[in-house]
């Protein structure tokens, strides 16, 4: 063997151990996603637990207010169908944007509910109440902090699928960019609150 060959036969080696580490990080980031939504998961699941017994507390205070609760069950039960099709699929695409917005819909609902709360004054020194209020505001920080960990490893990963040369190994390999965890989609819902007298 000349010496050209052993120089392209040592450059193919470095090419190849280089893409061999390129796909491994690419791999490592991309299980860092999937580990990320698995704690958002598991905040998810508590919070959509406390949900009906926070609803089954305010219902016998708030019988004429029936639609908002009844509301606030049906956006926990889509949220949950959102939640369970992202923690079966969590890489697949699109499926972020339909649990991110089935969620954005429930805050909306359980908002809803908690200024009917505040115009009652015996359901809001109810006992169960104000714990079921609290366990569901604790767990809402919980999400907040599991949602930016989820949205840290997503731009990592994006950011090493995105980089030349690491991007030949990601297209190569179909390493597809992931979607991040938005509070709020619509530029209505951006908006200052306005608050008239």
């Amino acid at each position: 063997m000349g010496v050209l060959q052993w120089v392209l036969l040592l450059a193919a080696l470095l090419v190849f151990f280089w893409a061999v580490g390129a796909y491994n990080r690419l791999v490592r980031l991309r299980n860092g996603i999937a580990n990320a939504f698995a704690q958002i998961d598991v905040q998810l699941k508590r919070r959509h637990d406390l949900i009906p017994n926070l609803v089954e507390v305010a219902r016998k205070y708030l019988e004429h207010e029936a639609q908002t609760l009844e509301a606030v069950i049906a956006a926990r039960n889509q949220a949950r169908s959102a939640e369970q099709a992202a923690a079966s699929a969590p890489l697949a695409p699109g499926v972020m944007g339909t649990l991110s917005g089935a969620e954005q819909l429930l805050g909306g609902a359980l908002g809803r509910l908690m200024a009917v709360v505040e115009n009652y004054p015996e359901l809001k020194a109810d006992q169960s109440m104000r714990e079921l209020s609290e366990e569901l505001a604790s767990t809402e920080n919980r999400i907040g902090f599991a949602r930016q960990a989820y949205n840290d490893q997503a731009n990592d990963f994006n950011d090493a699928a995105q980089q030349f040369p690491t991007l030949l190994v990601a297209r190569l390999f179909n390493f597809l960019p992931q979607a991040m965890l938005e509070a709020t989609t619509s530029e209505a819902e951006r908006e200052p609150v306005k608050v008239r007298f």
